[in-house]
């Protein structure tokens, strides 16, 4: 499938911050697997690495927090798409408040939206789960630019996929 594999290298995703907390522990990273998936009732699907610090975090919550950055705030994305929780707590290097049911929202966004979890879709042999949120707040700060795959594509993951 390497025509595939090239295909979609060329595709301008818009990126993402998922952030969450579940069991006292908060997590985020940078993702670029998201999409509305249904107007009435209003839903969004949100892909998490099984690699990542955040799967498991997010695994056991009951609500996320997504921000959509705009291309200004590279750094916010490289905090969370180039360290890895494992290591590093990204919540002490950025701003961030804490917001409906207890989710870290980060204040350097443009936008954010906070959903229940309400299915998560993949199989074992997957290497993302799919996190299917209901909004329930949110805010729009700021007009977006939107911060796409390829403005991100040279940053070093702190988990390989």
């Amino acid at each position: 499938m390497s025509a595939y594999h090239e295909l979609v290298a060329r595709l301008d995703y818009p990126m993402g911050i998922v952030t969450t907390v579940a069991d006292g522990r908060r997590s985020g990273c940078l993702v670029g697997f998201h999409t509305q998936c249904s107007i009435a009732p209003p839903r969004h699907v949100v892909f998490v690495s099984k690699k990542n610090h955040t799967h498991d975090v997010a695994a056991a919550a009951t609500a996320l927090a997504l921000h959509l950055p705009d291309r200004s705030e590279r750094r916010l994305a490289e905090i969370f798409g180039e360290l890895s929780g494992d290591d590093v707590d990204k919540f002490r290097l950025v701003e961030w408040d804490e917001g409906p049911e207890g989710l870290p929202i980060l204040r350097g966004c443009a936008g954010w939206i906070a959903g229940h979890i309400v299915d998560r879709l993949g199989s074992l042999e997957d290497d993302h789960t799919g996190f299917v949120i209901e909004p329930f707040a949110g805010d729009v700060r700021a007009p977006l630019h939107q911060l796409g795959f390829q403005a991100v594509q040279d940053m070093l993951p702190g988990h390989e996929a």
